[in-house]
């Protein structure tokens, strides 16, 4: 009894290390990211993601129309107030990307903006 219980820990714990390896290559599936939008500021500001990943932007605009325009990955979306939308692309390349809002939302719309960082 006590060797087929080795015998499936081990076989558990080899499965669990492949998952392991295959989080740090990008290919644990779709990166999902809860965003947030309201007057002048996107919550969070700055998304990390990996090169290679797909990115799942679940957008919220909690007070008014916005828009989120990130031009480096061709994606400009509206979010219009009280609904939720979902923007998914995949992070092809490396660098600091700014994004924005593409909907004039009042006085500090110039000054909504955001980062995504994509990582090698």
């Amino acid at each position: 009894m006590m060797l087929i219980g080795l015998t499936l820990l081990s076989a558990v714990s080899r499965g669990v290390a492949q998952v392991a390896k295959d989080a740090g290559t990008g290919m644990q599936g779709v990166h999902e990211i809860q965003v947030t939008l309201r007057k002048y500021e996107f919550n969070p500001g700055s998304l990390r993601v990996r090169k290679g990943e797909r990115v799942k932007l679940v957008m919220t605009a909690a007070d008014h129309d916005h828009g989120f325009k990130l031009d480096d990955f061709d994606i400009n979306q509206k979010i219009p107030k009280g609904t939720t939308v979902v923007v998914e692309f995949t992070a092809d390349k490396a660098g600091t990307f700014q994004f924005r809002c593409s909907i004039v939302c009042g006085l500090g719309h110039r000054g909504m903006k955001g980062t995504l960082v994509v990582e090698e």
